[in-house]
């Protein structure tokens, strides 16, 4: 399994750059341009497509690197991380009563994703005070 990290990796990289693009744009197209059709089926469950293929990668990853979240501090902060940006996610495109809640949780939600890529970058939860 080891011999096939850098593809797990790049399958990983590449999902999570799909997810947070089509959050971002199911984001913008409803809570900005009011376009009701981005939460049409089909591309909602594209997203669950591509975000079961990122955890499955990344449980792969953390088995294959012997790095596992509750262990390592980096791997803790991003699981923590994740649920906050999956809850925000929630009231952006659905939970949200109002446009300016979804809004603000759709904007919430992107500042987080950014930070969970600055952690995995630098493997450290301290994104901001790394050199």
């Amino acid at each position: 399994m080891e011999e096939h990290y850098s593809l797990i990796r790049l399958v990983h990289v590449t999902a999570v750059f799909a997810s947070g693009g089509l959050f971002a744009l199911r984001g913008l197209g409803l809570n900005l341009l009011n376009l009701g059709w981005m939460m049409a089926a089909p591309l909602k469950y594209s997203s669950y497509l591509i975000d079961t293929i990122l955890l499955v990668a990344a449980i792969l990853l953390a088995g294959i690197s012997r790095q596992y979240p509750f262990v390592d501090i980096w791997l803790t902060t991003k699981v923590l991380l994740l649920l906050l940006y999956i809850a925000l996610g929630s009231f952006a495109l659905k939970r949200g009563r109002t446009r300016t809640m979804r809004v603000i949780c759709w904007i919430s939600a992107m500042a987080v994703f950014c930070y969970m890529i600055g952690v995995a970058q630098t493997r450290s939860p301290f994104v901001w005070l790394d050199v």
